[in-house]
C-alpha cells in the first residue's frame, strides 16, 4: 500500500449519508481533477436506501465515479440495528481496502459508518486523514465516535482552533493537526443560489411571507423511544405559527429516526397547504431554501455552520449540538413546546433580525476543500504511519497515592 515512484496517490473516500456527501463534494471534485491522484470513492449506508431517497444517484449526477457500494440493513430503528450494520460495514470495508489498496483513507467526522470505515482501515494498516476532529456534540454518541477516529487517524484536518487544541489534548502531535475551516462553507463560496421563483418551480413549494426550514435528528445519547415525544414538542410549537410555510428534510438514519419521520409525515398530511417534506434536496436546493427562510429550526449542524454564514437565525433545539462553537445568530432552547415557541418568536423579532447582518462565521471562509486536498497530496504518508502519543506539559502534576501518603 505504499506509494512508489511517481505513480498516482491512491486516495480512498467513503460516504455513508447525504449529509456528509454534501460537505465532501468539493474535496471529491478536487481529488478527482488532480492528475496526481487516483480517487477511490466508496458509497455506503443510506445512500443506497429507497427510504432515504437513493441519494447515490445525486453523486452520479454530479459526475463522480462510484468505485464500489457497500450495503447494510437500515430497515429497523434501534441501537441493535446500528450495531449490526456497523459489523457488516467493517467487514465489507476491509474487503474493499484489500481490493483497492489505497495509500490513504479520508474519513469525515463522526457517523458510525465512518467509525466502521476507520476501524477497517486501522486493522488493514491504511493511514488515515480525519476531517472534523476535536468537536464536541454532547447530545449524541458522535462524540465517542469522533474521538475514537481521532486516535486511529494520522493527519487531522479540523474546522477551528479550539478543536485543534482538543485533538492535541487527546495526545495527537501538533505538527499533524491543521486548521482548515469546514468544507460545509465551500458551497456558499462557489454556488449561485437559486431565486425564489425558480426554486418554487423546482421543489413544488410556494413560499409564504414567513418560512421555516426544519430538520430534527435523533439525540442518540438518550433512549430511542424518547425521540417521538421530543419531535411532538417541536410540532406543537410550530402549530403556534399558523401562517408560516414549513419545509422539513429527512432526519439522519440514527436510532429513533423512523419514529420522528412518521410524526413529521402525519404533520405534513394535516397541514398540506403550507408544509412539505423532502427526503433529500441536495446542497444547492437545500442552501437555496435556507436562503429563502427566516429561520432554521431543529438540531442539524447546518443551523450551526451554514445558517450563520447566510445571516439566518437558527433555533437550536435540545442537546445534540451542545459543545460546538455557536455564532450570535443561534438561539438555543430546551426541547419543550413553550421554550421552542419563545425561541422562534425571538428569531422573528425585529431586534434579533436586525443583528444578523453583523454575524460572522466561526468556521472559515469557504476554502477548506482546497486546503485539505493540498495537505493530503503533500503529506509523507509513509512517515505518518508511525505515531507517538503527545503528552501535554503539566503545570501541576497529579500526585501519586504513594506521594500523598
Amino acid at each position: 500500500m505504499r506509494r512508489a515512484g511517481s505513480r498516482k496517490l491512491k486516495v480512498c473516500v467513503m460516504t455513508g449519508a447525504r449529509s456528509e456527501y454534501g460537505l465532501l463534494y468539493h474535496l471529491l471534485k478536487a481529488l478527482r481533477d488532480d492528475a496526481g491522484v487516483e480517487l477511490q470513492l466508496i458509497v455506503a449506508g443510506s445512500h443506497l436506501s429507497r427510504e432515504f431517497g437513493f441519494t447515490y444517484r445525486e453523486i452520479e449526477k454530479d459526475g463522480l465515479v462510484i468505485g464500489s457500494k457497500i450495503k447494510f440493513p437500515l430497515k429497523t430503528d434501534t441501537s441493535l440495528s446500528s450495531a449490526c450494520a456497523f459489523s457488516i460495514c467493517v467487514r465489507r470495508m476491509a474487503e474493499e481496502l484489500e481490493r483497492l489498496r489505497p495509500d490513504v483513507m479520508v474519513v469525515y467526522s463522526d457517523r458510525y459508518e465512518m467509525l466502521a470505515a476507520a476501524s477497517a482501515a486501522m486493522l488493514m494498516q491504511v493511514p488515515m486523514a480525519h476531517i472534523g476532529g476535536g468537536e464536541v456534540t454532547e447530545g449524541v454518541i458522535d462524540d465517542s465516535v469522533r474521538h475514537s477516529i481521532t486516535k486511529m487517524a494520522h493527519l487531522h484536518l479540523v474546522t477551528a482552533q479550539p478543536y485543534a487544541d482538543r485533538v492535541i489534548q487527546l495526545g495527537e502531535s501538533p505538527e499533524r493537526v491543521h486548521v482548515v475551516g469546514t468544507p460545509g462553507l465551500d458551497h456558499l463560496a462557489r454556488l449561485n443560489l437559486m431565486g425564489r421563483e425558480a426554486l418554487e418551480g423546482e421543489i413544488g413549494f410556494r413560499f409564504r411571507e414567513i418560512n421555516f426550514l426544519v430538520t430534527y435528528h435523533p439525540e442518540t445519547a438518550g433512549p430511542a423511544g424518547d425521540q417521538a415525544t421530543a419531535c411532538g414538542e417541536l410540532l406543537a410549537a410550530l402549530d403556534e405559527f399558523k401562517d408560516a410555510g414549513i419545509i422539513f428534510t429527512r432526519s439522519n438514519p440514527d436510532a429513533g429516526n423512523a419514529r420522528i419521520w412518521k410524526k413529521i409525515l402525519q404533520y405534513e398530511k394535516k397541514h398540506a397547504s403550507r408544509v412539505k417534506t423532502y427526503l433529500s434536496l441536495g446542497q444547492l436546493k437545500y442552501l437555496s431554501v435556507m436562503n429563502q427562510c427566516v429561520a432554521v429550526i431543529g438540531n442539524s449542524s447546518s443551523g450551526i455552520v451554514e445558517a450563520p454564514a447566510l445571516k439566518k437565525a437558527s433555533v437550536n433545539i435540545g442537546r445534540r449540538q451542545d459543545g460546538r462553537l455557536m455564532a450570535d445568530s443561534i438561539i438555543p432552547c430546551s426541547c419543550n413546546k413553550l421554550a421552542i415557541k419563545k425561541a422562534i418568536e425571538k428569531a422573528l423579532s425585529r431586534p434579533f433580525q436586525s443583528r444578523l447582518a453583523s454575524v460572522q462565521s466561526l468556521y472559515g471562509m469557504g476554502k477548506a476543500s482546497e486546503k485539505i486536498a493540498a495537505l493530503i497530496k503533500s503529506s509523507d504518508w509513509a512517515a505518518l504511519r508511525t505515531k507517538k502519543f503527545f503528552d501535554l506539559p503539566r503545570a501541576n502534576p497529579v500526585l501519586s497515592e504513594a506521594a500523598i501518603s
